[in-house]
């Protein structure tokens, strides 16, 4: 078994319900293909760096995953028919960062 992290750019009109159909409907594909769900990160709508289908913002959902690489084939499989999804991106990794949130949004950086 390997480590990937493994996020997904949903359209910038998705609503909250259809986030969570999103999210719960790769992490069931996820279970049935014998994988483990280490951690899931709801990151928010967050800007592009360039319009992707006409989009300036996307909705990012990250997973932490410990599975073989045909889940992933499995995974991208799906996402590539998914008409919510803008972008994709699994990376291996050695070891996860399950203590750091990079994207949670904290007041005090708007401090002065």
């Amino acid at each position: 078994m390997n480590n990937y992290e493994h996020t997904i750019i949903a359209r910038q009109d998705t609503s909250a319900s259809q986030i969570k159909q999103i999210k719960d409907k790769y992490s069931d594909i996820i279970i049935k293909n014998k994988g483990n769900i280490v951690q899931t990160q709801d990151w928010g709508l967050m800007n592009l760096s360039h319009l992707i289908k006409k989009n300036k913002k996307g909705n990012y959902i990250h997973f932490k995953i410990k599975c073989d690489g045909s889940l992933i084939k499995e995974l991208e499989k799906n996402e590539k028919l998914d008409k919510n999804l803008l972008r994709f991106l699994t990376v291996k990794v050695k070891n996860f960062d399950l203590k750091t949130n990079y994207f949670l949004k904290d007041d005090k950086t708007n401090e002065k």
